[in-house]
């Protein structure tokens, strides 16, 4: 997963190297687990938040899917009670 992740931002070795160095000079050493806390808590709250989002659209849906199954089920019902109610007239 990281391979591909490294792979699609097209950034190689000495780019993440840079990158770190330039992170640990800027927040210092210390620093940079609270940090690395923080995000994977930022991170876990998105993902949380997205799946609700998820599980309430298709609930959502799922209750629209049940609502018209249940309207063409009355529907077939009542249509197939008024057919057996007419009286056949024999000319």
């Amino acid at each position: 997963m990281l391979n591909s992740i490294l792979l699609f931002l097209n950034m190689g070795t000495p780019e993440l190297m840079l990158i770190l160095f330039a992170v640990l000079l800027l927040f210092g050493g210390k620093k940079l687990p609270e940090l690395a806390r923080g995000l994977g808590k930022g991170m876990r709250e998105f993902k949380d938040a997205s799946d609700g989002v998820k599980r309430e659209i298709h609930r959502n849906i799922n209750a629209v899917n049940d609502d018209l199954s249940v309207d063409l089920d009355s529907k077939k019902t009542t249509e197939s009670e008024q057919q057996t109610e007419k009286p056949h007239i024999n000319s």
